[in-house]
């Protein structure tokens, strides 16, 4: 979340930044907030000094023998107030605090500003779109015709927006998840991990996603609910969460491989054709827990770790930055990687690389104690996808396809895929 002092000394430049957010700040109500705040902590000062006065006074009447029930009396009355009006300011406190967790993370002034995704701004391409002398076929059709992917026998184990993959897809599938730990373990120095798929209330809470996007989010019916993790970051950028690491520990770099879950509960009506929009997939993601200074390098250090992916099996994608309106709510930079799709004629997003600089450190008290003045100061954290699994396997089927309906494996994952080279239509 942000810093309190911002909003208390500069609110209106605050809610001019958020505006571009597209979240419109009541300053006039956060004011009145904050001035109550202040005079509450004010009568509470004054009646702890005022009971500290009292009390002192006891021990001096009754040394001179004086009748001190006045003075216990006026003690308690004190007592009593400030009891009082304690309760009242942590009213107050829980009530900024609340507001400080529904507001998004200011963007970097480097940001493009704009209200969506028509206003983010494109960075590079690479590689060759493929070119065909037949109509490309999409994914849908691809599994159709080899009998591999089916959306209906998934329906009927779980309702919509499943996919149940067989045979070779189900085999590509693990061939590109396990393909992708290998290099960001062996070539990009992740440290993989295995985590949790249920999550504490207060673990969503630290990345952002409680409790703003609560209705996103399956719950268990326990009390308190546990949740199903809507990403690898959750859990993985948690690992930093009430820590006070060392300087020379930093910076700190994770994979970890784990299904999500999401409800899609505002995209209603959006992809429900094929694997690109599902409640449940897999997905390889990166972490990254820095020192500030090292936040901006990281950043790019880890898109280029997602870009290298797409790289070593071929597929053309280009990199934007997203503007200030189509950003997530935790992040203060994020670049998209968009994977070419020849059976849809589009770039889709594949990875979402986002730099949240301390936002999320300050929900997760995630520190790091400064060599110098061994003070600590809150972390920075990045995440990003390293990559969507089932995106990429749509890329891989999409582009590798041949007039025939058979499909060409890269020759990067043929060793995962023992030794085969072409999936044959059957």
């Amino acid at each position: 979340m942000l810093d309190a002092h911002i909003l208390r000394y500069d609110l209106d430049a605050t809610a001019a930044a958020l505006a571009t957010r597209g979240y419109s700040l009541d300053t006039a109500a956060y004011e009145a907030l904050e001035a109550r705040r202040k005079q509450l902590q004010v009568q509470v000062e004054e009646l702890q000094s005022l009971r500290n006065s009292s009390a002192k006074s006891i021990g001096q009447a009754k040394a001179k023998g004086q009748d001190i029930q006045p003075l216990l009396a006026e003690v308690a009355r004190l007592g009593d107030d400030l009891k009082a009006v304690e309760g009242e300011f942590r009213q107050v406190r829980d009530e900024q605090t609340a507001w400080l967790l529904d507001i998004p993370n200011l963007a970097a002034a480097d940001v493009p500003v704009g209200a969506d995704e028509n206003d983010n701004v494109e960075l590079r391409k690479w590689g060759s779109r493929p070119e065909f002398d037949f109509k490309p076929r999409d994914h849908v059709e691809l599994g159709e015709l080899h009998k591999m992917m089916d959306s209906e026998a998934a329906a009927r184990l779980a309702g919509a927006r499943f996919t149940l993959l067989k045979a070779a897809f189900a085999r590509l599938h693990r061939a590109l998840a396990q393909f992708m730990l290998d290099v960001h373990t062996g070539e990009h120095g992740y440290t993989e991990v295995y985590v949790p798929y249920l999550v504490k209330g207060e673990t969503m809470q630290g990345t952002g996603q409680l409790p703003k996007f609560a209705d996103d989010a399956f719950a268990t019916t326990d009390e308190p609910p546990r949740y199903l993790v809507p990403t690898a970051e959750v859990p993985v950028t948690n690992l930093a969460a009430d820590q006070i690491f060392g300087a020379d520990e930093l910076p700190l770099k994770y994979v970890a491989q784990t299904p999500c879950f999401r409800r899609e509960a505002g995209s209603a009506g959006q992809d429900t054709r094929g694997m690109i929009r599902q409640h449940q997939f897999e997905k390889v993601e990166l972490v990254h827990i820095v020192q500030a200074e090292q936040s901006g390098p990281a950043h790019e250090e880890l898109v280029g770790n997602a870009e290298k992916i797409l790289q070593k099996l071929g597929l053309a994608y280009r990199t934007i930055v997203l503007c200030t309106g189509d950003m997530g709510f935790s992040a203060a930079k994020t670049y998209d990687i968009e994977v070419w799709l020849p059976g849809q004629g589009v770039y889709r997003e594949i990875s979402s690389c986002s730099n949240c600089g301390d936002f999320q450190a300050r929900r997760m008290l995630a520190r790091v104690r400064n060599a110098e003045t061994g003070k600590p100061e809150l972390v920075h954290t990045l995440n990003g996808s390293g990559l969507a699994v089932g995106r990429t396997l749509i890329a891989v089927l999409e582009n590798y396809q041949q007039r025939d309906g058979s499909i060409r494996i890269p020759a990067v994952l043929q060793p995962y895929m023992g030794g085969l080279e072409v999936i044959e239509p059957h």
